[in-house]
Parts: structure tokens; sequence; C-alpha cells
């Protein structure tokens, strides 16, 4: 049986960052990756940020294979045809060092794989690992299902995806529930660059977003995007998987009655649906965090429930936590203590962090969220029509329009209503 000092199961960015961690410290290592090659299995809206990639390939900008640079983020609130929106622009976002890129995740992981093997990691492909092997009640490597196809490994770490198959048969998660998962669809849809920068007014070479909400999921819990690609458009929709069965809707349909969309139909004019992906992803935030680590095992990225929806981050989340347990894998190993109080100094990293601090800030936000499901049902019809009744010019003295705005939002929502909402989306944030 060959031996390793750390194994990591999965080969996306928590996987691969996971392991350069471990091998810059000196140990030997291996990632496991069902896919032909990492990339290949991964989905996400399509959204790398900065800090947190530098941390892993310092300067990666200069030769990683990205997109764009965002230089404008935009908050849309759908009701019909309707749509109000926000956004916020910085061209200096557009150099270095940035604030975050689109990606293809295909291209990026298979660069982020190149850096590992680099770094001295052994990239092992179209293997899946069925199990930990014990020795007693100690872990001491993976059984995949090749033959002979046992690998040692003194530590290994999960970075399994939202499939926590493993971490579940190690005692560390149970099954997720589809309250806490999210279905999203994506696809990418090719334009010339130059119409690209035309419809999202960009100079060459930037980049924007869009995020939407109310109608674009049908007022459930969930979220849309457009992201801008050197010569594309990610354009997606996620919903939580148990609202899209009560509510009837197949995600694809979602995706297509958003497409649909006056406003996004513009966007897309022309393109051609080059890629059509789906993808699980794990919302279960803050309250569902599985045990992170037992003697020998660390759980990072999806699998550990690193995803903070609400502000559109996991890739960071995953490399981050991913970093962080390379390293205290390596640090465990060099001072011989691999027992359980010795991975407990990855949760304690981890606490230090931004990754739990953020997914602990919004604990409470996302249950309020879902069990006031007229938030993002009621409150974008609401902002639209107020802003329709505001901006049109119709001779009603202003004082009457703000009089008419008033009561139609009561009609709406009741003045009792609107205060109750207020005092628990504070509370919610406390």
């Amino acid at each position: 049986m060959e031996k390793f000092d750390v194994i990591v199961v999965g080969g996306g960015p928590a996987g691969l960052s996971a392991a350069i961690s471990a091998a810059q410290a000196g140990m030997k290592t291996a990632v496991i990756e069902r896919g032909d090659y990492p990339g290949t299995k991964n989905v996400m809206g399509g959204v790398l940020y900065t800090e947190a990639t530098n941390e892993v390939v310092p300067d990666f900008w200069k030769e990683a294979p990205l997109e764009r640079p965002v230089i404008e983020q935009r908050y849309a609130f759908l009701s019909k045809d309707e749509i109000l929106t926000a956004g916020y622009r910085d061209p200096a976002w557009g150099q270095s060092p940035y604030n975050a890129h689109t990606v293809l995740r295909v291209k990026f992981d298979r660069w982020l794989a190149d850096q590992a093997v680099k770094a001295g990691v052994m990239i092992i492909t179209e293997t899946l690992v069925e199990d930990l092997l014990y020795h007693g009640d100690d872990v001491v490597g993976v059984r995949t299902g090749r033959a002979e196809g046992d690998l040692g490994a003194q530590v290994v770490i999960l970075a399994e995806g939202a499939n926590n198959f493993l971490a579940c048969k190690a005692g560390l998660a149970k099954p997720l529930r589809p309250e806490n998962m999210a279905v999203v669809v994506k696809e990418i849809i090719e334009l010339p660059p130059e119409k690209i920068e035309d419809r999202f007014c960009l100079e060459p070479h930037e980049g924007a977003t869009i995020e939407l909400f109310g109608d674009s999921t049908d007022g459930m819990m969930g979220t849309s995007f457009i992201y801008t690609n050197k010569n594309s458009l990610s354009i997606g929709v996620g919903a939580m998987v148990h609202s899209m069965s009560e509510k009837g809707w197949s995600p694809n349909d979602l995706l297509e009655n958003l497409k649909a969309k006056p406003y996004v139909k513009r966007l897309l004019q022309g393109g051609e649906t080059k890629e059509y992906l789906a993808h699980l992803i794990p919302e279960g935030g803050y309250n569902a965090i599985p045990k992170l680590y037992r003697q020998g095992v660390m759980v990072v990225g999806d699998t550990a429930m690193f995803v903070n929806g609400l502000n559109r981050e996991g890739s960071n989340l995953a490399m981050i936590s991913g970093k962080i347990a390379g390293k205290v894998a390596a640090e465990a190993i060099q001072s011989g203590d691999i027992s359980a109080h010795g991975m407990s100094v990855y949760e304690n990293r981890l606490r230090d962090s931004f990754v739990i601090k953020d997914l602990y800030k919004f604990r409470k936000l996302m249950p309020f969220i879902e069990s006031n499901p007229h938030l993002l049902g009621q409150y974008p019809e609401i902002l639209n029509q107020a802003a329709r009744m505001y901006f049109t010019a119709d001779g009603t003295p202003k004082a009457q329009v703000f009089s008419n705005i008033m009561d139609m939002m009561f009609k709406k929502r009741t003045k009792t209503g609107l205060v109750k909402d207020m005092f628990n989306a504070w509370r919610a944030l406390k």
C-alpha cells in the first residue's frame, strides 16, 4: 500500500488549496478526484475573490486563466416585467490587485491543479474514494474503487463538495436535507466581447455582475445571476430544493423563466448557449456546520457548509478553509499529534478567521427570510410599484404621489407588518 502524509479527497478549490498548503510545508500529498481532471465536476456562479486566492497562490492573476476583473456589482429586484436596480462601480477594481474576477471553473481548476503539481502534489483522477481506512478507531488512509486501491495517509482532508458521503461515514456529518440544499442551473452563452462591453457599459476587459431577486426565483429563497466573461455570459438561477418541490418548478423551467424577462432577454440577445450545468450548493449556513474534525480527518469547503450565499461568497471560504487545513495537517504530522486534539487546531483557526465569523453573523438571517416568503414576493413588487408611481409624470402633485405610495404600501403590507419585518430583520442581523 502506497503511503502519503496527507490525502485530499476532492479536486475543487478547497481540496487543491489544502493540498498546496500541505505540500509547501513538506508533506507528501495526493489529491484524489473522481472526474477526468479537476474542474470537470465543479460548478459555481463564476466569481473568484482575489484576497483568498492570493493567499494560496501569490500573484495568481498574472498567469491564471481568468475572464474579467469585476468593476461593477449590480442588484436587481424583479416584479413581472418591472425591474428596480442599484449598483456600485469602481474602475480601480479593474487594476492590480483587483477585488474579484469572473472565471470558468473548468479552466481555473485545471490551472490550480497544475499549481498543486508544481508544489509536489500527486493528482489521482477518475478515482472514487469509497471509504476511509481504519486501524482500530484511527484513520490510516482511504479505500478507492480501483484494484489494489488502498492508500495510506496520516491525515485525510475531505473536500467532497455538497455530496458529503465520506463525512457521513466518518461520523462527522449527517446526510444533507432538502431544506439545507439549493439547486443551481447555469448556462454559458457566447457573445462577442464588444457586445458584452456595450450592453454592460464596460471598457475592454472589464467585467460586471448582476444579482437578481424576486420574480427571478418566483419569490423563493434563492437568487439569479448574470456574470460577464471574455466572450460569454454566465447566467444562472438557484433556489432551495424543498421550495422548488413545493411550488412545482423544475430548475430548467426556472432558468427559462428568467431568460424570458425583458431586461434579461435584451442582455442575452443574439447569444448562443454553449454549456448547461447543474449543481447542488449547501445553504444551511452556520447552523448546519458539521463536526469539522476527528482523529486524522478534517472537513473543508462545501462539505463543511462553508457557503455564504447571502453575500455570494463560497470560493473564498473554500480556499481559506483548505489552506488552513493543509497547514494544520502538516503541523500535526510534524509534531506527532494527529489525534482529535491535534486536529482541533483547525477549527480554532477557522473561528479566528472571517470564514466562521461571517457565517455566524448571518446565522439568523436565512431562517428569517425562509420563514417569511413575502420578503422576496411582496417587497420587490412594492419597490417597483413605488418607483413607477414616483417616476410617472402625470401631473399629480408630488405630495399626493408620496401619499399614494404610502397607501399602496399599506394595502400590500400593513403598518404592523412593515414594522414587524423591520424589527425582525434587525434582530436577525444582531
